[in-house]
């Protein structure tokens, strides 16, 4: 089972070139509504300064860099340089700060974004805790954090489907692209991924007063909504 950094890291490296068309193969495109729901709840208004956290290729920079106009501040930071790399390619107006940087060490002062959000990042990140302390010291008070991510299922039958999906679907597409055991890597993280009610068990002991967390297609993906 892959969990520390270094591996995780490879594994994202070496995936970036077809990450989107993955992510978009695999959802069959739901995973771009339930971003846009993630930055609704985020809240961000014209002139805020936001992060997207393990931002990936950028998707949620963009649609944040929308809310907060020209007045206001994003930044993207991930831990694979390849992944960087493509969410710079798509920068067409080099409206976003995009830099490689640890999820468990943020580079910013206390008190320092407007909103955070996080999407399909926090299930990879080797100590989670810690992570959420990060979330939380770089944010403001009273504005909000959202955390995106894939869950197992407590209802049995999402959860059987869900497995079948991963050993069928997404086997396949990552064997067509030679990238299988990358793609295989999924089923592990879930499993060992904290439920809604332990991540928000953990969001409170990270600092944050008021947490809640959202199931979103029978359970298999969820939301985790925080702020003090």
């Amino acid at each position: 089972m892959t969990t520390d950094s270094e591996s995780i890291r490879r594994i994202f490296n070496a995936i970036a070139p077809v990450y989107d068309d993955l992510n978009d193969q695999m959802s069959f495109g739901l995973h771009r509504v339930w971003k846009k729901m993630a930055v609704d709840w985020v809240q961000s208004t014209p002139g805020d300064r936001v992060l997207d956290l393990c931002c990936g290729t950028g998707d949620l920079a963009f649609l944040l860099a929308r809310r907060v106009g020209s007045s206001g501040k994003v930044y993207g930071l991930d831990f694979s340089a390849n992944q960087i790399a493509q969410a710079q390619k798509r920068d067409k107006k080099r409206a976003i700060r995009w830099m490689v940087g640890d999820a468990l060490a943020l580079p910013f002062p206390e008190n320092y974004f407007d909103g955070v959000i996080q999407s399909f990042g926090l299930r990879n990140v080797v100590d989670i805790s810690v992570c959420l302390r990060e979330i939380r010291r770089v944010l403001k008070p009273t504005r909000q954090a959202v955390i995106l991510d894939l869950h197992r299922p407590d209802n049995l039958e999402w959860s059987r489907f869900q497995q079948w999906y991963l050993e069928q679907r997404v086997a396949s597409l990552g064997r067509e692209r030679g990238l299988e055991a990358e793609y295989a890597y999924i089923a592990p993280s879930l499993e060992r991924f904290p439920t809604g009610a332990e991540q928000v068990r953990l969001a409170k002991a990270a600092g944050f007063l008021h947490a809640r967390h959202l199931p979103l297609i029978g359970g298999a993906v969820g939301a985790l909504i925080l702020s003090f």
